[in-house]
């Protein structure tokens, strides 16, 4: 799909904005003597030992070409060593000199105060939710090999009920195309939770990382020895590492605790990641049920695990 050309000037717009903020537009990087293509050299040679041309070009993205002409530079500064494998002579491993490594401190000293004063200026929240904004922008654009951030699992403050709703809503109605009366269902079983809420014996999580709500669970009572988990959301960009599996085992493990003797659910028959999640923590299809209070496919099935 082609992307709109109100998308392509935001973006534009913002790297403009960023370059300027973290001081790309500079000749030099951080007031040191290195531009920031060499600065990138060196930062990932001290990251990576016995680095080839070729890691470089990879881990960078940059032509050939240029890396070689950099690591020349830097090699001239005396701040790289350069040697033959023993294992394959035709490979040429690079290493940072002890004046690399001493240049590199004072240069990644310097980085980390420049970012440490730009975070310094946003007040509350403000950089958890920056950078939730960024690891937003490494989702969405298929980064490979960034290191998943943690994923705390909390109880919800003013504001995350609604955000509860609103996420489940909107995913329900993109990925299985469920509308208004879907969403209307989600809004009563989230005010009758809050409404009716016995804190010894029912509970919500919300699953936050780097200040960014990314999941949620209900876990209700439904009789004196039932409980029932409700509203499991996994946002599309954290799934893939068990998070889904995790709230559904904080449930289990609460209604234990709470004394319950079985955990029911109710789903629909089309979610079958979310069936592959209740299956494989050891709930057992119970029977289907039909219902037409959402404008979706109206079979839904009943799970349960005894505990």
């Amino acid at each position: 799909m082609a992307a709109r050309p109100e998308h392509i000037a935001a973006v534009r717009r913002f790297n403009r904005f960023y370059t300027r903020q973290i001081g790309l537009l500079d000749e030099h990087l951080n007031g040191s003597p290195f531009s920031y293509p060499e600065a990138r050299i060196l930062y990932e040679l001290a990251h990576q030992k016995d680095a080839s041309s070729t890691d470089l070009v990879t881990n960078l993205g940059m032509d050939p070409g240029y890396v070689s002409r950099l690591v020349t530079r830097l090699d001239r500064r005396g701040l790289v060593t350069r040697r033959r494998s023993a294992a394959d002579g035709r490979l040429v491993q690079l290493n940072l000199s002890e004046r690399g490594r001493l240049q590199f401190g004072e240069l990644d000293a310097a980085s980390q105060r420049d970012v440490g004063r730009l975070l310094g200026r946003v007040r509350g929240d403000g950089p958890d939710r920056i950078i939730g904004a960024m690891r937003t922008i490494e989702e969405l654009l298929g980064l490979r090999g960034v290191a998943r951030p943690p994923v705390r699992l909390r109880r919800p403050r003013p504001g995350d009920l609604g955000w509860v709703v609103e996420r489940n809503g909107a995913v329900y109605a993109q990925e299985y195309k469920w509308g208004l009366k879907a969403e209307a269902l989600f809004a009563r079983i989230v005010a009758d939770f809050q409404q009716n809420l016995d804190p010894e014996r029912e509970r919500c999580w919300i699953a936050e990382s780097l200040g960014r709500r990314v999941g949620c669970v209900l876990l209700a009572k439904k009789t004196e020895t039932v409980a029932q988990l409700r509203m499991l959301l996994v946002e599309p960009g954290a799934r893939g590492f068990g998070l889904g599996r995790r709230l559904v085992d904080e449930c289990t493990q609460f209604a234990r605790e709470a004394g319950y003797r079985k955990i029911v659910l109710w789903t629909n028959r089309v979610l079958s990641a979310a069936r592959h999640i209740y299956e494989s923590a050891g709930y057992r299809f119970v029977k289907e049920e039909r219902h037409h209070d959402l404008d979706t496919d109206p079979i839904f099935e009943v799970w349960e695990l005894k505990l």
